[in-house]
């Protein structure tokens, strides 16, 4: 397998990739040959490349750098130096790659990895087609990799999907979101369809409602270019959040077959009750962070943030009470939030159970008992807990909550592998459980729309705001004790 990484010589290739790859190498489970390629416009020997990636394997890998492993890691690597405009554009880099596969005892098979802006993905497989990259489906293998964002609205969306449609075939087109590579979220199906105990209880008729909390203690850092175009709705609720709450929400699939499985997702997209027009300023609050303190210490607010226009009504939080409109899950909110510049790094879903009667142990109004909840955590200290009530021992009745809790680190040992190096390996499997669907992107941008919509009509009136460190704005408190309910911290 040949894996040639458009912008190798970039911050995802250097923080993600490459760390991934390597882990991956010293694990035993990459192919015996294979050759990774970095392709980038500014040129760059083998050597330096593999100085730079050995730079970043030093630093962001969960593993430290085994002199054997890395020898045999690094005598893989190799860098080309092209262009994606231009009529023989990429006529460097098959040279090199016919030089290199010829050396290596490779046989073409080749995965595209587009770690570029979304504005270079048409152009980018326009030339691979151009440039006979990409043989026919029944021939050797040709697939790509294409990393979020997929555009910034229903529109770019189908515009890149079209592009790459015209080269690639839907099954060889892999879309990454990295949250699905994490190992929770993978066990989420696990965890409902392998143990008898859960999924009889996700549904209306158990579940009070369900929470998905994406907290981000850093602010916007020096991707201030990037999040004024986009905001917390497209960075985090569009792709990842909507994709958990996909997992949590699914019927059971049939069959562990990839698309079997994106079906039953799909069908959770779908089943979204639209947000639309004036529903949007009741089911949701949109904030930006202004000037507070992180851990002890002072810390600028968006607008005074480098590269964000002081006048920016971007949302660095939002929080939504969403609907699933189908049979399993009618009458049960589920609520959503996400922000940055709040108090701790933490992903998490909350399941939680209805209250048991108001009789027995529960009777005293005064003193309800805590109800059941599921709690999945993502990260930073990935497992699961189930919360239930227990007598304290002694003489007296008295109900006290307490945790059965489920940590990865303390049961397996170890550190977990990195999503990249999971979500990496099923393409070079070629297994697509785990990434997005055409039609699944299509359908998270439809329902996202009108709120989008909805915002830019509005301006600035209906952004709120909160101090850096704090867990949002009063809003968005407000949205969810409504309903008599209030955020679980995680």
């Amino acid at each position: 397998m040949t894996i040639v990484i458009f912008g190798g010589g970039g911050d995802l290739a250097r923080r993600k990739l490459l760390p991934a790859l390597y882990n991956l190498h010293v694990d035993g489970v990459l192919p015996p040959r294979i050759a990774i390629v970095g392709v980038g416009r500014k040129p760059m020997s083998d050597d330096d490349y593999r100085a730079f990636a050995k730079a970043g394997v030093e630093k962001f890998s969960r593993r430290p750098i085994e002199a054997h492993a890395w020898e045999a890691f690094a005598a893989a690597l190799f860098f080309v130096a092209a262009e994606v405009d231009g009529e023989q554009a990429l006529a460097p880099l098959g040279a090199r790659l016919d030089i290199v596969e010829h050396e290596r005892g490779l046989n073409g098979d080749r995965i595209y990895y587009l770690a570029i802006p979304p504005t270079l993905f048409a152009p980018t497989v326009q030339q691979l087609a151009r440039s006979r990259f990409v043989p026919p489906p029944e021939g050797r293998i040709a697939r790509v990799i294409v990393e979020k964002p997929i555009g910034r609205d229903l529109q770019s969306a189908r515009v890149i999907n079209d592009a790459i449609a015209e080269v690639f075939q839907e099954p060889q087109v892999y879309r990454i979101d990295h949250y699905l590579g994490k190992e929770t979220v993978q066990n989420i199906l696990v965890m409902r369809f392998a143990n008898s105990i859960f999924e009889p209880l996700f549904n209306q008729k158990y579940v009070d409602h369900v929470q998905i909390t994406v907290a981000e203690e850093e602010g916007v850092g020096t991707r201030a270019g990037y999040y004024e175009q986009a905001g917390a709705l497209r960075d985090m609720v569009q792709n990842h959040i909507l994709q958990l709450l996909a997992m949590v929400a699914m019927e059971p699939p049939h069959s562990l077959d990839a698309d079997v499985i994106r079906d039953e997702r799909l069908e959770v997209l779908k089943s979204l009750r639209p947000i639309e027009g004036e529903a949007v300023d009741a089911n949701v609050v949109r904030a930006q962070y202004g000037p507070g303190f992180i851990l002890g210490k002072a810390a600028p607010g968006y607008t005074e943030e480098s590269g964000v226009a002081p006048a920016s009504t971007t949302e660095t939080y939002v929080a939504l009470r969403v609907c699933i409109d189908n049979w399993r899950w009618a009458g049960v909110p589920f609520f959503l939030r996400t922000g940055k510049r709040l108090p701790k790094r933490a992903s998490e879903i909350s399941v939680h159970l209805k209250e048991v009667p108001p009789i027995l142990f529960n009777a005293d109004r005064s003193a309800r008992l805590d109800p059941t909840i599921l709690s999945i955590r993502i990260q930073p200290d990935e497992g699961f807990s189930l919360g239930i009530n227990s007598k304290v021992p002694g003489p007296h009745v008295q109900i006290y909550p307490v945790k059965m809790d489920f940590h990865y680190g303390s049961t397996f040992g170890g550190s977990s592998p990195e999503a990249y190096e999971r979500l990496l390996l099923d393409v070079i499997a070629g297994d697509a459980t785990l990434f997005m669907r055409r039609d699944a992107v299509e359908a998270a941008w439809q329902w996202v729309m009108p709120i989008l919509d909805r915002w830019a009509e509005r301006g600035r009136d209906g952004l709120a705001a909160y101090p850096a460190g704090e867990w949002g704005p009063s809003e968005g408190e407000a949205l969810i004790e409504s309903t008599g309910r209030r955020w679980m911290a995680p």
